[in-house]
């Protein structure tokens, strides 16, 4: 909700006139204004002010015809923004922006109903590129990763204190202590017959990166990881449960690669996502040192089974032929003297987009939610596969209980621009009528109605051991990581025990709760300094409750 009503003020003085910009609408609901006669009226109407703003109208909401402030409840706001949005579909515009605040005389609590600002802009809403790929980066704690990524997206060079780190989707308290606690992202792009990339210029506002998605021919999104080892399933999280297209470990090179960066990087090869090294800091060493870590960092990646590729040597088109297979391309950055950063700029201009999966059915894990006043509950995550389009009737779950729920998609953002539709590949946010922000879990997955999904509680899956002081016996109990799920698992190996660099069969029992998982699916397991990873091979017996899926609500 906004803080500062300035702009409520300034459209309430400014006022409606004949021939102006804004419009004054208490609430509107589907049954009224999207009745036959009215609702071709209100399109009219809303093209007239469209056009009296050269391509932009303000629609004040909440207030009387006389610019009295009468606010509404959180429900009504919701259907007005709605209604609003079906007739700008109409119009040919769309609703760039949605600002809300108490109706009463400061505090933010919704006993006096809210009063709102849309704006709303010339054509239709903005469909994304197909050629957007997702790189999650990788790599340990002070190494320099969203310092080098809140460059990359700028273009501004560092202070030497990680300055540009800020420029990220991070939390207050983590710009704060300068570490980051959870996975935040950037977006730049490329427009075509343009060298420069279309980077922000003013991070911090949302405008500014959804300027990003409105004018670039390609995009490129960072899923920025966390490098504290306290937060590794966080770092998991990012590679497994994003649908990520390359990875970017980064070497600090006054540091060297470290145990978790072995560690990332084992992740990130066990998830079979094609990666590149970046070195960090290069402006901080000698010319001798940087070679140093450079053989390091070669022998590291020999010793896991692949193939480094010197950018320097070998040139962009070399490396972005060869990327994934086995070769991992490698080169110097410094996001303070900016040394390879145009590498890496036409290294992500020229990388093809990942294969997406055969199913053509959409489908969306849930990483976060939250709650945006007069919108409703928000589910954000990144499309594996499908389509997803303003209007479609989904089911979200499974519950705890193994049902799934009726929702319906009211918008979908990406980089806090408003888009028609999503596809696979796409970091999104889509809010969801149907469902509380409280009910929606990390895990849970957006599917349509007709797919009729089932809860799984159990599976059959490949295992290998990369590490672990024993042996694997039946009751091991690591904690699962598959697409956005993190949970408590119970392991039975078929031999009875899978010893480290073992591959065998085993069952998987989620201990709490089903989720949503198929055959195919990669996963990666973890026990204290055990870790492994796995496919899943088929479905065991469905969740407790039947053979389809229940939905709340549903008669027993």
């Amino acid at each position: 909700m906004s803080a500062d009503r300035s702009a409520l003020r300034r459209a309430i003085e400014r006022g409606e006139r004949d021939g102006g910009a804004i419009e004054f609408k208490e609430r509107l609901t589907r049954e009224v204004h999207l009745a036959d006669g009215r609702m071709e009226s209100l399109v009219a109407q809303l093209r007239h002010r469209v056009l009296s703003g050269d391509g932009e109208a303000t629609y004040v909401v909440g207030v009387t015809d006389d610019g009295g402030i009468a606010g509404i409840a959180p429900d009504a706001f919701s259907e007005t923004m709605d209604v609003l949005s079906l007739l700008a579909e109409e119009a040919d515009t769309h609703i760039a922006d949605v600002e809300t605040w108490s109706a009463g005389d400061g505090g933010d609590g919704d006993d006096a109903g809210l009063v709102g600002l849309a704006t709303l802009r010339e054509g239709g809403m903005f469909e994304a590129d197909n050629d957007h790929i997702v790189v999650g980066t990788a790599g340990h704690v002070d190494h320099g990763k969203s310092t080098l990524v809140g460059t990359l997206v700028t273009g501004r060079a560092d202070d030497g204190q990680g300055g540009t780190r800020g420029f990220l989707d991070v939390q207050p308290h983590e710009i704060d202590r300068g570490l980051s606690a959870d996975l935040s992202y950037a977006v730049y792009g490329f427009s075509d017959g343009i060298d420069e990339p279309v980077r922000m210029d003013n991070p911090h506002r949302k405008s500014d990166r959804a300027r990003i998605v409105e004018e670039a021919d390609r995009l490129v999104s960072f899923v920025d990881t966390v490098g504290h080892e306290p937060w590794l399933r966080t770092t998991i999280r990012g590679l497994v449960g994003q649908k990520l297209d390359y990875g970017l470990l980064v070497v600090a090179a006054d540091d060297g690669p470290t145990e978790t960066t072995r560690e990332h990087l084992g992740i990130l090869l066990a998830t079979e996502l094609p990666t590149i090294v970046a070195v960090t800091k290069a402006d901080a060493v000698t010319d001798e040192r940087l070679a140093a870590v450079e053989r390091e960092i070669e022998s590291m990646l020999r010793d896991a089974g692949q193939t480094p590729l010197l950018v320097e040597r070998h040139g962009i088109d070399t490396a972005v032929a060869e990327v994934g297979d086995g070769v991992v391309p490698l080169l110097r950055t410094s996001a303070v003297t900016k040394e390879g950063l145009d590498a890496l700029d036409r290294l992500f201009a020229s990388l093809p987009k990942r294969a997406t999966p055969e199913r053509e059915a959409f489908r969306m894990y849930v990483d976060r939610s939250y709650k945006v006043t007069g919108v409703g509950a928000v589910a954000s995550g990144t499309v594996t596969s499908g389509t997803v389009e303003t209007g479609d009737e989904l089911l979200l779950g499974p519950m705890a209980d193994g049902s799934f729920r009726d929702v319906e998609v009211r918008s979908i953002e990406m980089h806090y621009h408003r888009v028609d539709k999503a596809t696979a590949g796409r970091i999104v946010g889509i809010a969801l009528k149907g469902v509380d922000e409280a009910e929606i879990e990390r895990g849970m997955a957006l599917v349509p109605r007709e797919s009729d999904p089932e809860p799984v509680r159990e599976f059959e899956a490949e295992a290998m051991v990369l590490n672990h002081p024993t042996r694997i016996r039946e009751g091991y109990e690591p904690v699962v990581h598959v697409e956005t799920v993190s949970e408590a698992a119970v392991f039975t190996p078929e031999d009875g025990r899978l010893l480290p660099g073992d591959t065998g069969q085993t069952t998987v029992r989620f201990k709490f709760r089903p989720y949503l998982i198929e055959e195919g699916q990669r996963f990666v397991f973890r026990e204290g300094s055990s870790k492994g990873v796995g496919t899943v091979t088929g479905i065991g017996p469905r969740s407790e409750g039947g053979t389809g899926p229940a939905r709340a609500g549903d008669d027993d």
